[in-house]
């Protein structure tokens, strides 16, 4: 008895310390693709990738859509490195055929969210059984779909973004307008030059530009007896147009992919940022410059503004949500929701900052957990894509006057060493603002993920470790599970055409991009 009780002990330890090499996964049984058609497969998901890429997915998204599309049609051994200009899918063919690797590099990106809604849909219909000929079409039709809204509709939507911000810093009407004029004027500017194919850094330039040169304009009219504009701060003018520049930012797609594992996007788009906000900076120092010889003085704001009262708060919140939606190409629904989003967003925000006391980055990090939470099941519901809605509804709180003020601390500091800190405290704030928002914004869709599939009757497994998806190192926390067998489909290969090449232009139809 002794003897037995001591054999089962040890054998606990043993099990506890060691794996059984005997309890291992069995060899799944893979079906055997033509060459022909798996090529036709991983070139279908490669330019879904791409194109998704493009408009406004985050790389994870982009590696599991890519994923679920080879898988759908019998390719389970595709590997998928997602970077932030190209995607890249291979298949090693498992012994059954020679290995396949194509390459698709990502020319330029816009957020279009009709586009991505549609996309993903595609790619759940391919899950359904869609045959393999019928996805091709469906994505050449989506591919070309031209941006939603036109040049006017763009412009006037970017005047009313300024309008918005310079609503939550308790401007005035007088304020409000001048603030449209500038925005108005600097979104004009700025098609101007798209439309010549200038570079992104100059376009952001002559913005600054601009809207130094229309503050100085107003700074000289109120000293020349014009009494009106003297109730006008500049600082609030300069400040609403900086934001509106800014609103575009992807501080928090970067720490979102960077949260996921892809370093590299991450990187990519965190100089993509410096890049634009630097470009906005130069202009802006040429313009202060400039007024400086002509006599006029006009001082930047050294710090961030303090806000207005609470209600003009939380209606300049809704309005830069609905604004930046319509910006990202969405639809009147994805407005709607992406308002109330905006709206919850920072009221969270507000109550756990200003009543709760709880510091900046925190509350920040509580107000995206919430809007997120309540976007991706609502999404779900309304059948648009998560990121459709909780982006924008994150851009009110984008730490885009932080991100400006640091750099400018850096371009005029010289020798001030007291300036240089400040200005290093102004990036370090921004930085931990925009993890703190792509965590929380990750955070609340990953825990609304399985409310979602089980309000659609569908079953979620929780894997006790997370399953990588990528090279590149993102995981996905969870994953739907089919609770039936699925039999590979198969195809007839006799058809050569696949995805072709063609003339038609860039599938980055939106008219442009500031």
């Amino acid at each position: 008895m002794s003897d037995r009780r001591h054999r089962r002990v040890l054998g606990g330890l043993k099990r506890v310390l060691w794996n059984d090499p005997a309890r291992r996964n069995m060899t799944e049984q893979l079906p055997i693709i033509d060459d022909r058609l798996a090529q036709r497969i991983i070139d279908l998901a490669m330019r879904v990738a791409e194109v998704m890429l493009s408009i406004g997915a985050s790389a994870k998204e982009v590696t599991l859509a890519a994923l679920r599309i080879t898988n759908a049609y019998g390719l389970k051994s595709v590997h998928v490195n997602v970077t932030f200009n190209s995607v890249i899918l291979s298949d090693h063919r498992a012994g059954s055929g020679d290995p396949i690797t194509l390459m698709r590099v990502v020319r330029s990106a816009a957020p279009d969210h009709a586009k991505l809604q549609r996309l993903q849909g595609l790619v759940n219909d391919v899950e359904s059984g869609m045959p393999l000929d019928e996805a091709i079409s469906d994505f050449q039709r989506i591919r070309r779909t031209p941006f939603m809204y036109s040049n006017v509709v763009m412009v006037g939507v970017q005047a009313m973004l300024g309008i918005a911000i310079a609503l939550m810093y308790g401007a005035g009407w007088l304020t409000l307008v001048i603030v449209f004029v500038a925005s108005l004027l600097v979104a004009l500017t700025q098609l101007g030059l798209v439309r010549l194919r200038v570079p992104i850094f100059f376009t952001q330039a002559a913005g600054g530009l601009v809207l130094v040169a229309f503050a100085v304009c107003v700074l000289a009219l109120a000293s020349n007896g014009v009494d009106a504009l003297a109730a006008v701060r500049p600082s609030v003018l300069v400040s609403s147009g900086i934001v509106m520049m800014l609103a575009g930012l992807a501080v928090v797609g970067a720490a979102q992919d960077a949260i996921d594992g892809f370093s590299l996007t991450a990187g990519g788009r965190i100089l993509d940022i410096a890049v634009m906000t630097m470009g906005l900076v130069v202009g802006i120092i040429v313009g202060l410059e400039a007024a400086r010889q002509l006599g006029i003085g006009l001082e930047m704001p050294r710090e961030v503004l303090a806000f207005g009262p609470p209600l003009g708060h939380v209606a300049g919140a809704m309005l830069i949500a609905a604004a930046v939606a319509v910006l990202n190409g969405s639809g009147i629904s994805i407005i709607l929701v992406s308002a109330a989003l905006g709206a919850l967003a920072w009221a969270g925000w507000y109550v756990l900052s200003s009543i709760s006391g709880v510091p900046y980055a925190g509350a920040v990090f509580g107000g995206a957990l919430v809007a997120s939470f309540v976007g991706s099941v609502v999404a779900d519901r309304l059948s648009v894509p998560s990121i459709a809605v909780t982006t924008a509804a994150m851009i009110p709180m984008v730490p885009g006057t932080s991100v400006f003020l640091g750099l400018l601390g850096f371009v005029s500091a010289d020798a001030d060493q007291a300036q240089f800190i400040g200005a290093f405290d102004s990036l370090f704030t921004a930085g931990m603002i925009g993890i703190a928002l792509a965590a929380g914004a990750t955070f609340g869709i990953m825990i609304g993920s399985p409310l979602r599939l089980r309000l659609g009757n569908r079953t979620v497994t929780m894997r006790s470790k997370a399953r990588p998806v990528s090279a590149a190192g993102g995981t996905a926390a969870f994953e739907v599970v089919r609770t039936e067998p699925v039999d590979a489909p198969q195809y007839d290969v006799e058809h050569e055409d696949a995805v072709a090449e063609s003339d038609d232009p860039h599938p980055l139809t939106k008219p442009y991009d500031t």
